[in-house]
């Protein structure tokens, strides 16, 4: 259950820390009253949390065993069953819903979150630009005897609106690299070619999705994900944890060939079981929760670890592994291990607590309160426990305050904080198809056997009645009448295997998942024609938005949120930072992408239309056709100023591939071809006039070239 990757994270903490953690020290705990009122407040918090989900501890065992094939204790046979038969179609139903998450919310090969400036940005302009520098036009040509035309006037360049202004409300950053152009710059857009375009909050927000998706990268956080959603689909809930900083290891070896790593901060999130995550009773979701305890697995060797991670009391560990490893199996762990072989316990129950405590409490244990924080009723803390010490105590690092725990339901219980899973859904009508297979089978057995009937009045007495092929019976000499007699029974297995369809059949209504979604052939009825296929897809799409909603909203949107709040307060990069918001994009991913690429061209080329055209974010259109297409717009386009840049190169080019002569005309080209056509048509007699007919000047079989 535990996640070992997790227990190397190390977690941030705020700059004063020094003042935000206990101190080390060499005393017993057991013989301090303030520590002992610490570890029984967590104990507290973890048995309330652990008593209150008792029922939804049965309901995951439940789900379990469907998922496994296994039949509960509450099951009873009677004696005239013979058959132990379990059709795990809970299991195909399970494993097909979690392949269409996985499908859905990756479809784009990437983690579905973007990050986008709000409307109105605050703090950085949405949009910026400037005209281009204009050179005087040179004077044309006289004309011989006249008098040399005056020169042109110069260009004037419209004024703009008040640029000290804008050019001071630009980040430092921006500032340097508009620096030389803050005489003409505007904010806003224009669709004038003498001008260059620039868009600064979508810049940043650029800059920093670039960012959070290189982080999840490195914390391996598409898998974390797709471990969640399995337990999402399983038992209805999914929890996710973080982010974290944990020092990464890169492996680099110097010229001598030494192993040098490096060794760089990362954030990290990890996923985390259903059975280890104990959050507040009373709320319904993460939002209504303030405390979240986590039940850690720990060896001996992991246990020692916690001493190299930030604030961990070294004298508190070694004292809980002098007393010994005090893990104690929960039952439900019991009954999910295939060897339910008891044995001394060799790891050690540590809880990590997230919640919030009464400041009066923490002053008592000699915790120094942030000034800030002091007026405070309360404040949050993470606290870790082991052996009745208390390992680890610090403030909570993350502002603003919150619980770094995110739980998403597969289907909203609006009365309990965790879901309902696809299993559970499926339980009754699981129950009725293991009931009737079993019953087919036991009377398939019944009837393709005969059931003999033996008269031992015409028998010899002592003879064993078992019967096998070349069998010989011996009767009374003088007795009269047939010993044997064989009964068929009948075969009733059809009508079992009709009743069995139908409890297949209410399976795909309450779990939204019809059969030919996962490989089942010979559909019936409206399945049978294309529209008719389609319709039911639609339907199992229609079931499957709804919990990518779900995985949206609880989900990729507060684990976003959290990697932007993280890197907007540990992470000084100024290019990343303005009035951004994070957007999760699972349930815009149920449009494949072929779909959505054929819709984006389909798009452009409707805005080539020129009364279209100056309405268009162009450059915005073409980074989006190069995500539908799996390609980083990154690398393979370029912003405004680029795409101008490019286009004199490129008109450039096309004039020095084509001199343009005096008269208009290429050089050595075909008479009647002009630089300036465009259309093809400029001056050839291709396809126009008269063939020539036999004896006119130019017929070839005149000559007897090229005749028949």
């Amino acid at each position: 259950m535990e996640n070992e990757d997790d227990l190397q994270a190390t977690e941030l903490y705020m700059d004063d820390a020094e003042s935000s953690y206990i101190e080390d020290s060499s005393e017993d705990d057991t013989t301090d009253e303030d520590v002992g009122k610490i570890v029984h407040l967590v104990s507290e918090k973890f048995r309330k949390s652990k008593d209150a989900r008792d029922s939804d501890e049965e309901r995951w065992l439940q789900s379990y065993r469907n998922y496994r094939g296994l039949y509960g204790p509450d099951v009873a046979f009677t004696n005239t069953e013979k058959s132990r038969v379990f059709v795990k179609i809970t299991k195909t139903k399970v494993l097909a819903a979690y392949g269409q998450l996985v499908d859905v919310l990756f479809g784009n090969n990437r983690f579905p979150i973007t990050i986008d400036p709000t409307t109105l940005p605050e703090g950085i302009q949405a949009a910026v630009h400037f005209q281009k520098d204009s050179q005087p036009a040179p004077a044309a040509p006289s004309a011989p005897g006249m008098p040399p035309a005056p020169p042109a006037a110069p260009v004037e360049m419209p004024k703009p609106s008040p640029t000290a202004l804008v050019f001071n409300s630009l980040p430092s950053y921006l500032q340097d690299k508009f620096e030389p152009v803050q005489d003409r710059l505007t904010e806003g857009t224009s669709g004038t070619p003498e001008s260059v375009n620039f868009f600064p909050a979508m810049e940043a927000a650029k800059k920093m999705e670039k960012k959070i998706h290189d982080q999840l990268e490195e914390s391996n956080a598409s898998k974390q994900l797709r471990t969640a959603a399995f337990e999402c689909a399983l038992f209805g809930t999914g929890v996710m944890k973080g982010p974290f900083a944990i020092d990464k290891e890169y492996a680099n070896w110097d010229e001598e060939g030494n192993y040098n790593p490096t060794i760089k901060t990362v954030p990290k999130c990890s996923s985390v079981s259903i059975w280890n995550f104990y959050p507040d009773p009373d709320a319904n979701n993460m939002d209504e929760a303030e405390y979240v305890v986590e039940r850690h697995k720990m060896s001996r060797s992991q246990i020692r670890a916690l001493k190299k991670r930030p604030f961990f009391r070294e004298n508190a560990i070694d004292d809980a592994i002098a007393n010994g490893e005090n893990y104690k199996s929960e039952y439900w762990e019991t009954l999910m291990q295939d060897d339910s072989l008891e044995s001394a316990p060799d790891r050690f129950e540590v809880l990590e607590f997230w919640g919030y405590v009464d400041t009066d409490l923490l002053e008592e244990y000699d915790v120094d309160i942030p000034k800030e924080l002091k007026d405070s009723e309360q404040v949050s803390v993470n606290i870790w426990v082991c052996q009745g010490r208390v390992l680890r105590l610090v403030m909570n690092p993350f502002t603003p305050t919150y619980l770094p725990y995110y739980a998403v339901p597969y289907e909203v219980n609006p009365y309990s904080f965790f879901g309902v899973g696809l299993a559970e859904n499926m339980d009754d009508t699981q129950t009725l198809m293991n009931g009737f297979m079993r019953m087919a089978v036991d009377n398939a057995a019944l009837s393709g056997n005969l059931i003999l009937e033996i008269d031992e009045t015409n028998m010899a007495p002592g003879q064993d009645l078992s019967v096998y092929p070349g069998k010989v019976f011996t009767r009374q000499g003088g007795a009269p009448g047939q010993s044997i007699f064989g009964t068929k029974f009948p075969n009733v297995s059809n009508e079992n295997m009709q009743m069995f369809d139908k409890a297949r059949v209410l399976a795909d209504e309450s779990t939204g998942f019809p059969s030919f979604a996962h490989g089942q052939t010979g559909v019936q009825g409206v399945g049978r024609t294309a529209s008719g296929i389609s319709m039911l897809m639609s339907a199992a799409n229609g079931s499957i938005r709804t919990v990518i909603k779900n995985v949206d909203d609880y989900l990729l949107a507060p684990l976003g949120k959290s990697f932007f709040n993280f890197n907007m307060q540990f992470d000084f990069d100024p290019e990343i930072k303005g009035d951004l918001e994070v957007k999760a994009q699972g349930t815009s991913s149920l449009m494949a992408n072929e779909v959505r690429s054929q819709r984006l061209m389909q798009f452009l080329g409707v805005v080539q239309n020129p009364m279209l055209a100056p309405f268009t974010k162009i450059d915005y259109l073409i980074r989006e056709i190069a995500e539908s297409m799996d390609l980083d717009p990154d690398k393979v386009t370029n912003n405004m100023s680029e795409a101008a840049l490019m286009a004199e190169v490129l008109k450039k080019m096309q004039k020095e591939e084509l001199p343009v002569g005096p008269d208009g005309s290429v050089p050595d080209a075909p008479a009647g071809i002009q630089a300036t056509d465009t259309q093809g048509s400029g001056g050839g007699t291709i396809g126009t006039g008269s063939v020539p007919t036999p004896g006119e000047t130019g017929f070839p079989a005149n000559t007897g070239e090229g005749g028949i």
